[in-house]
């Protein structure tokens, strides 16, 4: 093996710049992966625009990873040369008080992959000895694509959402975003027993594309008041779950008046750095007796149970992915992603 690798470091603000660097180096306790897919994230978007407290450059971005082991440490007995693996981002310690009360998306001690850790726009990623004691490392089956393996990420993220959503059987659900994350959602929402599910956007070609995906409704909030939509479909009452997947202020604001009394919205976007405020009257949360929750990142086990629902055909996530680029074109996949020019781009190294 030579002792340099191709990637794409992220040198500054809004450049990368594909070259040589040195190979990690595995020590006993470590593992290398051979990368053949990263998925680019919206937030490896926001990474490159606006930088992140954990990111410091240059570095290695890229958290929805799946590829090969090349080698192990002396130590090492969870993975052998060979293994196919995906990876998650969040890496617990498993030790910490948060990850003792099962919060480890918390963790006092937590890296990240792609953030605190180098990532996956590489030929080669290191999954470092506190990963493999406790972080998201995921063995997938011979029949599993290595592109289902880096989408299982993002699934994984999903289902922490559905976990503080608690969707119901013949709930009525609304997603407000058609993007790759709300579109993996809608599968998701019926397999929890959800009657129905509506999706809004205001890009109509999102839309279009989103109907792959089979929801029940598709509602272009920039041509027709969505807010008035939802409650038509809804007779009125507004839906049972409504679930922010955007980074736009203006749908926490819209979820609170389209959501029915004794209903649930998840914000489960986040919001750029220096947006503005969302502006609502609290006591709409307290007349309608609300629950209001957020989500963020993802857990080992549910990093595992994407990838079990994706091998056991549980989840199609295929129609997801639209787009491919070989690493070379890093900065081409980046802005197919940002223009929405379809569903999830792969690099694939």
């Amino acid at each position: 093996m030579y002792n340099m690798m191709k990637a794409a470091v992220f040198e500054e603000l809004n450049v990368m710049t594909v070259k040589e660097v040195p190979l990690p180096v595995v020590g006993d306790d470590d593992a290398l992966m051979r990368v053949r897919t990263c998925a680019i994230c919206g937030s490896d978007i926001r990474i490159f625009h606006n930088g992140h407290p954990e990111v410091q450059t240059p570095t290695i971005i890229g958290h929805e990873v799946c590829g090969d082991i090349v080698a192990v440490g002396k130590n090492v007995t969870k993975l052998r040369v060979g293994d196919r693996v995906a990876l998650g981002a969040d890496i617990p310690c498993g030790q910490c008080a948060m990850c003792q009360e099962g919060h480890g998306n918390y963790c006092e001690n937590k890296q990240g992959l792609g953030h605190s850790n180098p990532g996956g726009f590489a030929e080669y990623c290191l999954i470092n000895g506190f990963m493999l004691r406790s972080g998201p490392v995921q063995i997938i089956p011979d029949h599993m694509t290595y592109e289902q393996g880096a989408v299982a990420e993002p699934l994984g993220c999903i289902l922490n959402g559905m976990e503080h959503a608690k969707p119901k059987l013949n709930d009525i659900a609304v997603i407000m975003g058609a993007g790759p994350i709300g579109c993996m959602m809608i599968p998701v929402l019926y397999r929890f027993g959800c009657a129905k599910v509506i999706i809004t956007d205001p890009n109509k070609n999102r839309l279009e594309l989103a109907k792959r995906f089979m929801a029940d409704s598709y509602i272009c909030s920039s041509e027709e008041d969505v807010i008035k939509r939802v409650l038509d479909e809804t007779d009125g009452l507004g839906a049972h779950l409504v679930i922010t997947a955007n980074p736009s202020w203006q749908s926490h604001v819209d979820a609170m008046k389209m959501v029915r009394i004794q209903g649930t919205v998840c914000l489960f976007g986040g919001l750029p750095q220096g947006r503005k405020i969302p502006e609502f009257d609290t006591n709409v949360i307290h007349y309608k007796e609300l629950t209001v929750t957020g989500s963020h990142g993802s857990l080992p086990r549910q990093h595992k149970a994407a990838v079990e629902m994706i091998a056991s055909g549980k989840i199609d996530i295929d129609p997801i992915i639209t787009h491919r680029f070989p690493l070379d074109q890093i900065n081409d996949a980046f802005a197919a992603a940002e223009g929405q020019q379809g569903m999830k781009v792969i690099v694939t190294p």
